[in-house]
């Protein structure tokens, strides 16, 4: 039998019991309100920790994120799993793309956040302190913004310690998405927190504000695969499902504000030196060809037709 109990904030959980509610502390001297599940098995096992909504318009994670909160039963759990489906609060209320609305920064940018810093770096301290670092792993649900469409993929950090980059993959492929995505950058949930040795993978499914049924349960499957995987539900292990490991994510960025027109869609794979959209002004006049600078698939591209300096047009995996 479990004898730990499960704590967030004021939320106390039990062994057996679930439990649910509202953790408030303060950013920039108001209170900030956050929605938490909390489910404690009967038996000693592994914590499993979720979050959603850190892009608060990624509607399909945060679905699942929702979803499984809702059902899932600490009846013959071993461990404990913590969902937080919307962090980006104020960021969902009012639909906002990328960024916080407080600051205007995007809080998956900021991670560990800093106490004493802007609202962003203020709720990603609390989360990282309070939340994030009870896990034995870490999954933070994703998708394509408001004006993205992907292909869903996973992203597991490159942070030199080898049993830790290990893990972090095979907890990728065992979520169950085929594309695999090693990157090296830093301010992000799941590099921040396995930074500090704890497995950690985001996953990406959804976008352009919809979430179609399908996408919503790639990431509720995802979630299941690990916990049977890690023994915190009981049944088999998953299947393995096979995937390939893309060891670089190149992004494209906007140098100039206009009117974006893409050349291919997510999926498509392109090749070195080929024209993947143009950006125009007013009069039909090219302000920026963007151009591919190696061999790969693409995995989002941004759909919106409005562009600003500085914005991302797409990724490709290499």
């Amino acid at each position: 039998m479990s004898s730990k109990d499960l704590v967030v904030g004021n939320l106390v959980a039990k062994t057996g019991e679930k439990i649910t509610g509202v953790v408030e502390f303060p950013v920039a001297g108001q209170p900030y309100c956050l929605e938490i599940f909390l489910i404690n098995g009967q038996e000693d096992g592994p914590t499993l920790v979720v979050t959603g909504g850190i892009h608060a318009a990624e509607y399909a994670s945060i679905a699942a994120a929702l979803e499984v909160g809702q059902n899932l039963s600490p009846d013959g759990l071993c461990g404990s799993v913590i969902i937080v489906p919307v962090v980006n609060q104020h960021g969902f209320r009012v639909r906002s793309i990328y960024i916080n609305p407080l600051d205007g920064v995007n809080l998956n940018r900021v991670y560990p956040g800093k106490a004493d810093g802007s609202p962003s770096e203020q709720i990603a301290n609390w989360m990282f302190q309070n939340v994030m670092k009870q896990a034995t792993y870490y999954i933070d649900l994703h998708g394509g913004d408001l004006i993205e469409a992907l292909i869903p993929f996973t992203i597991f950090c490159k942070t030199g310690q080898p049993e830790t980059d290990q893990a972090s993959l095979e907890l990728a492929r065992t979520f169950g998405i085929p594309n695999l995505v090693r990157s090296e950058s830093m301010g992000s949930t799941f590099s921040a927190v396995a930074m500090t040795g704890i497995p950690a993978i985001l996953t990406e499914s959804g976008g352009q504000g919809i979430w179609r049924r399908d996408q919503v349960e790639l990431h509720i499957a995802g979630l299941y695969r690990v916990m049977r995987q890690y023994g915190i539900l009981p049944g088999a292990a998953p299947a393995p499902v096979e995937s390939a490991v893309l060891e670089n994510f190149i992004w494209m960025r906007a140098e100039v504000e206009g009117f974006w027109y893409p050349l291919i869609d997510v999926g498509d794979r392109v090749q070195k030196g080929q024209k993947l959209g143009v950006i125009k002004n007013a009069w039909g006049e090219v302000l920026q060809d963007a151009v591919c600078q190696g061999e790969g698939d693409v995995l989002f591209l941004v759909s919106s037709l409005a562009i600003n300096k500085g914005d991302p047009l797409l990724a490709y995996g290499v």
